[in-house]
């Protein structure tokens, strides 16, 4: 491979790493800021808090937006830097990618639909709106996709570890976070009164994908090493 070749494989890293913060601080703020605030197990109280911080709902669903965004931008890039390991797995995880993000963006009009509501009726009646099922279909659509990205992710941790282009525990530690989203969103499905147990793991994710992240920003990637694939 030539050094020009290498040049650019490593700006399409930084741009992935950069996109990965994105994708972390985006759905940060979306989780923690928007949607624990405002979303609560009673429906009356959910529909005041949307009418109260209308702006703010909003913000979660452009932050969202942005995230997906970044994500179907990392897919691409992804396949372009591991297709050098192996075409067919950097394929097949830019596939489960795309998808999460497709579940994501329909996800996200469930989302919106309590919005829609609110604008299309009197003010008066408000209180009458129960917009826990468009929430709890946003919620699982969420969840849904997760399963296709912890399949993503599974993929891309062997990729990282056959090749070293990066640090080999890091391919390890996305491997570790797909099992956690893949279990957990099963979990989210079939035993949903235990779901509380295992939401501590979720930390494992955060930590394994913004090393990642940081590591691709400040490093990029060693295509040296595929020289010995």
């Amino acid at each position: 491979m030539g050094k020009g070749n290498k040049s650019r494989y490593i700006k399409y890293a930084k741009v992935a790493g950069a996109l990965y913060l994105v994708i972390i601080a985006a759905g940060l703020f979306s989780e923690f800021f928007v949607r624990s605030k405002i979303i609560l197990k009673d429906s009356v109280a959910t529909v005041e808090n949307i009418t109260l911080f209308q702006s703010l709902y909003r913000a979660g669903f452009v932050a969202d937006t942005l995230m997906v965004t970044a994500d179907i931008i990392i897919a691409i890039l992804f396949y372009i830097i591991f297709r050098k390991v192996n075409k067919y797995l950097s394929l097949t995880a830019a596939v489960f990618r795309l998808t999460q993000a497709l579940l994501i963006c329909v996800s996200l009009l469930f989302y919106f639909a309590p919005l829609i509501m609110l604008d299309s009726i009197n003010p008066e009646i408000h209180e009458t709106i129960t917009p826990g099922l468009f929430i709890e279909l946003h919620a699982y659509g969420y969840d849904f996709g997760l399963i296709f990205f912890g399949a993503s992710n599974l993929i891309l941790g062997y990729l990282i570890v056959k090749s070293g282009i990066i640090p080999v525990i890091l391919g390890y530690g996305l491997s570790t976070a797909a099992v956690v989203y893949i279990l957990g969103s099963f979990i989210r499905f079939l035993f949903p009164d235990i779901f509380f147990l295992i939401q501590p793991l979720y930390l494992i994710p955060l930590i394994a994908e913004l090393s990642v992240g940081i590591w691709l920003l400040f490093k990029g990637v060693d295509m040296n090493n595929l020289s010995s694939l």
